[in-house]
């Protein structure tokens, strides 16, 4: 009987197979006791097991081949940092000395506190981390048991020509292939990625995590269909269904009916010739109908990010996240030189192409071992509490350093210094004050350092309703329309109860966007989107007529934004723009035209 689960679509594409399930390692983990005598061997079992997970990962990293993608490597890095987290190490300690716990259940007794740390962060992409610290628990736990890895476990199980072909379905496949299979777990760490790379899977589909969660970003890096956060697909899906997986709408269909099935093969070949027509557009200029040049910009994490970036044509990057440097390290924050080295490595890798970096945007609610009494302190909602550059400045010494580290780069490059969160003009003034310290300490020490251009975001409807304050000190702005949106409309995105309400085509949300573009244009002064607004082509056309030319974006999702781009006559856009701004509903006018 055909039923339907629905996710969140991360990768394009359509994958049609047989399901391939993988169940969790903590389902069956046991629970007891300990004798005195044997707490020191228990603690022994714990430890060698993390070591030995350790240098799994450390082998996998070693071995990655040189077209492996980058996501994947800085996420194993940071699977490598959990493994060494004092708080996961000493609190497993804890539970077996204090407690008698054996092993396993010391492990997942402390794996459950710390996922609640993480459940309570506002930011969607470090709370999503919490998947990696899932992951490196089961990894450590397989390691107790023995046993394989799950995705190897299951490219073991299924061997190229033994699936039989007997179905209506299989009727309707290439006689000359093997069935083609998909996986279906409750989720996949990134070292297990690399199998799943080697192995006979067209698709993946996960019951948690979300668009910025590890296995998002990797399928959209390696262009796998996909869909996570499908809550119960692995309990729903039975092993050898046949199961569609809709990395567009983000919905998997179980046991499709032959119509369907046809229906979705044909969508399959139609996604693929448009993949190949795309592809084609890597470097066309994107220039709208009447002329007017538009750039497509990248979103970076890690310095290998801007592989992936030139290779999608983008001609610079809009926001390097560097709050992903600071991720992970157990308390021991990067100094100038590691920063340094990895700014400086990001600015090569774009070959003379703009650069932008944001400050780190981190704070009481970010898993740092240096916040962690803070982040208990009473900040009861964390989203208004001391994050961006209200941390920054509430730490003068980090802020120095990261802003030497970032202006020595830019001797190397064209460097813009983007600032998270502003809202006061004390902040702004507090901000530039320390640049000119930064760069003073620089000048007496004779190290050499380049010219940066200073650029604020826009996410906060205060500093949307005060532009004009914010261009006399910067030299562009940059909307981040995820924190906008969640600001103007009062909506948590990590409450599930009210994420409905998370609209981005709100009239006052396209007001404010509206507005702050038309005010950068008519001061002469840059402005971009760098939020998920900037990569959805369904934006694309009202972003045009609104005046926007500089888009930033997941590379991934570059080429499909540009076909948009090359299709359309932003003057023309411009009146159409206007009645979407002043209608009362004005996603309804966004889809019918």
């Amino acid at each position: 009987m055909t039923f339907s689960v629905h996710g969140l679509a991360v990768s394009r594409g359509i994958a049609i197979g047989r399901a391939v399930l993988v169940a969790s390692s903590r389902a069956d983990v046991a629970h007891y006791f300990v004798e005195a005598s044997k707490i020191e061997e228990e603690i022994t079992r714990a430890r060698v097991a993390r070591n030995a997970v350790f240098e799994e990962i450390t082998r996998v990293q070693q071995d990655l081949p040189k077209d492996a993608p980058h996501e994947l490597a800085a996420l194993l890095d940071v699977h490598l940092m959990l493994l060494q987290d004092e708080q996961l190490i000493l609190g497993v300690k804890h539970w077996i000395v204090e407690r008698h716990y054996n092993a396993e259940w010391a492990l997942t007794t402390q794996y459950e506190i710390i996922a609640r740390q993480f459940d309570d962060m506002e930011d969607e992409y470090l709370r999503e981390r919490k998947a990696d610290l899932e992951q490196v628990v089961e990894r450590i736990l397989r390691s107790m048991k023995g046993a394989a890895s799950p995705v190897q476990s299951a490219a073991q199980a299924v061997k190229p020509g033994t699936h039989r072909k007997q179905s209506q379905q299989d009727l309707l496949l290439d006689d000359t292939m093997d069935v083609p299979l998909v996986l279906v777990a409750h989720d996949i760490s990134p070292a297990d990625m690399l199998q799943f790379k080697k192995s006979l899977f067209a698709g993946f589909a996960t019951d948690v995590g979300g668009r910025t969660s590890h296995t998002a970003i990797v399928a959209r890096s390696m262009d796998i269909p996909a869909v996570v956060g499908a809550r119960s697909a692995s309990q729903l899906i039975k092993q050898d269904d046949w199961v569609i997986i809709d990395g567009d709408a983000g919905v998997l269909i179980v046991d499709p009916s032959p119509i369907i099935l046809a229906e979705y093969g044909f969508k399959q070949r139609q996604g693929e010739l448009n993949r190949e027509r795309l592809n084609r557009l890597k470097h066309t200029p994107a220039v709208t109908i009447d002329g007017q040049r538009v750039d497509l910009l990248a979103n970076i994490e890690m310095p290998d990010d801007t592989v992936g970036a030139v290779k999608a044509g983008a001609v610079g990057v809009g926001l390097f996240r560097s709050e992903f440097l600071f991720m992970g390290r157990s308390g021991k924050l990067p100094d100038e030189e590691e920063q340094y080295q990895a700014y400086r490595k990001a600015i090569d890798g774009m070959h003379g192409l703009p650069m932008t970096i944001r400050t780190v945007d981190i704070g009481s609610d970010k898993p740092l071992d240096k916040l962690a009494g803070k982040a208990q302190d009473g900040h009861l909602n964390p989203a208004l509490g001391l994050r961006a550059i209200r941390w920054s400045l509430a730490d003068p010494p980090m802020f120095l350093t990261q802003l030497r580290a970032i202006l020595r780069a830019a001797a190397h490059g064209q460097v813009n210094l983007l600032v998270p969160m502003l809202a006061h003009a004390s902040e702004i003034r507090q901000t530039l004050s320390m640049i000119d310290h930064a760069r003073a300490m620089l000048d007496n020490s004779g190290t050499p350092y380049g010219a940066v251009r200073l650029g604020a975001m826009i996410e906060i409807p205060a500093a949307a309703l005060t532009l004009k304050l914010f261009l006399k000190y910067f030299d562009f702005l940059s909307i981040g329309t995820n924190d906008l949106i969640q600001y103007t409309l009062a909506i948590d995105r990590a409450d599930e109860s009210v994420a409905h309400l998370y609209d981005p085509c709100h009239p006052a949300v396209l007001r404010l966007i509206a507005d702050t573009i038309a005010e950068c244009n008519a001061q002469g002064k840059g402005v971009s989107v760098c939020g998920e607004m900037a990569g959805d082509v369904g934006m694309t056309r009202l972003l045009l007529g609104l005046g926007l030319r500089s888009f930033s974006m997941h590379p991934s999702q570059i080429l499909a934004v540009k076909q948009q781009i090359l299709r359309a006559d932003a003057g023309k856009l411009k009146k159409w723009a206007d009645e979407v701004l002043a209608s009362e509903d004005p996603a309804a006018l966004i889809q019918a035209s």
